[in-house]
């Protein structure tokens, strides 16, 4: 993809290739990838749920098959690679993430600009996956886990190599099903080499079909994933979704302002070429927010790597046009997330060193989560079992326990997804979730834990009458502030 010579400042860029600066810059890379060391204590919807998956795949059950996953099968796997424990080797592997993600983009960056780009977009990616809200940069669950293969697809297919973009763009899509978005980018690129990147993208779906095929999972795949996923799409919320369209992009527009001006100021100045390319996946990154009309901020990060790499071109063009005069307004946008979200890093890491929990409303769940996992291992026996009512997978990671059936949270039981069912009743799965209550009540966990009656008793399991029974064979063993804790009778 060519470029305007006309806006390159040589001395510029050439200062920006000296080593020094650019070990300054990279090393700046590396030190925001380690800020998420902060929440080494602390674990985040939905990564704990991607993890709590991975630790049943350990103790040998199939994922649909033998336990509900409701997302594709990427997140969960990718979690074995540190044995799904939580602490320093889960912060461990996302600063890792963080940087290879980096990496990805100064390649990208590079392979069309120069080397001041690449620094840049590299730069910018490790900001702001750093300073925006914990619940979406902290957690890697199946928007953050497809963010390298989305890059790489990009990337590849950036260097007209059609079937590694539909390689990358699979396993994008094994991660979460928006990657078809990533792949129509690949095909707006590529749309001459059309059967090279299909064949990419066929051969690894293809595979992982197979794989489920033959571990006789494909048929419970479809139902979790795609129908559950449909109805939940169809069963959203939101009243009125064009101005929450409108609000939440605006919010993540003021958080993100150093990109939106970077990207603008690129715009009014990229070749057609480069306005054609760069200016479709951001349009088709965007599409994919749009999709469903919840607009979680988490989704957004579809958006980012474009946004990113669009603005080092832009933010490169300002400086050596403007100089202070551009250095001035980019700082000050910069600042704006540097100062709202970089106390709370500083605020944990103090509260780490002096062994207290954190004060923190968004953390109360998962400190309770702890806490319930401090009763349950005053009395575990090995080859115990959990079922926990609610949302709660924290504590499946916190007490590697497992369920012992296909059930291990409550939203397939009652109809009603885990991002309302604290305040609100109304099921969206009603009879699939009836039928599974039937299929519930002939397992018999060690313990159950209900982690969601004391928070909305107009769903604690009493109030289905078919389990009344069933809970007849447990007792009250321990309780926290948010959660009570039943033993079987007859342990």
């Amino acid at each position: 993809m060519s470029y305007d010579t006309r806006w390159v400042d040589h001395a510029a860029a050439k200062s920006l290739r000296q080593p020094s600066l650019r070990l300054w810059v990279l090393s700046l890379v590396v030190l925001l990838s380690c800020f998420r060391f902060a929440h080494v204590h602390l674990l985040w919807a939905d990564e704990d749920y991607h993890i709590a998956a991975a630790i049943q795949i350990l103790h040998g059950k199939i994922p649909y098959r033998e336990f509900w996953y409701d997302k594709p099968p990427l997140s969960a796997f990718y979690y074995l690679l540190i044995d799904g424990h939580w602490g320093w080797p889960l912060r461990l592997l996302d600063a890792a993430y963080i940087l290879a993600a980096s990496a990805l983009c100064y390649r990208l960056a590079r392979f069309w600009w120069t080397e001041a780009e690449a620094l840049i977009a590299a730069l910018l990616f490790a900001f702001y996956t750093t300073f925006y809200l914990p619940s979406t940069v902290i957690p890697f669950a199946a928007d953050a886990v497809m963010i390298v293969p989305h890059l790489a697809a990009v990337y590849f297919a950036a260097r007209k190599q059609p079937f590694w973009a539909g390689v990358f763009a699979a396993i994008a899509f094994l991660a979460n099903a928006k990657a078809l978005f990533v792949l129509l980018v690949c095909a707006v690129w590529l749309w001459p080499d059309l059967p090279l990147l299909g064949a990419g993208f066929a051969i690894v779906t293809g595979c992982g079909a197979l794989a489920l095929y033959s571990a006789g999972a494909w048929p419970a795949y479809v139902e979790q994933v795609w129908r559950w996923g449909v109805v939940y799409a169809e069963g959203s919320p939101v009243v009125h979704p064009f101005r929450l369209g409108v609000l939440r992009t605006a919010d993540w527009l003021g958080f993100h302002s150093a990109l939106a001006l970077g990207t603008a100021f690129a715009l009014t100045r990229f070749t057609r070429d480069e306005k054609a390319k760069i200016g479709s996946w951001l349009a088709i990154s965007f599409a994919a927010i749009c999709l469903g009309t919840r607009f979680a901020p988490h989704y957004f990060l579809q958006l980012l790597p474009a946004a990113a790499i669009a603005a080092s071109r832009g933010l490169v063009f300002a400086y050596r046009r403007y100089k202070t005069a551009a250095a001035i307004p980019i700082a000050i946008c910069l600042l704006i997330p540097l100062i709202r979200f970089g106390p709370r890093y500083f605020s944990l890491a103090f509260d780490d060193l002096r062994g207290v929990p954190p004060n923190w409303i968004d953390v109360n769940l998962d400190l309770d989560s702890q806490d319930v996992a401090r009763q349950l291992k005053k009395f575990d026996q090995p080859g115990d079992t959990l079922f926990v009512w609610g949302y709660r997978p924290d504590i499946y990671v916190y007490t590697r326990l497992v369920s012992p059936g296909l059930f291990w949270d409550s939203q397939p039981l009652t109809g009603v997804p885990a991002d309302r069912h604290l305040t609100a009743t109304d099921a969206i799965y009603g009879g699939p979730a009836a039928a599974n209550r039937l299929l519930l009540i002939r397992t018999h966990p060690t313990w159950i834990v209900d982690g969601l009656g004391l928070l909305n008793p107009k769903l604690r399991p009493e109030a289905y009458p078919e389990l009344k029974q069933w809970l007849s064979a447990y007792r009250l063993a321990a309780r926290t502030r948010l959660s009570l804790i039943y033993r079987l009778n007859s342990q």
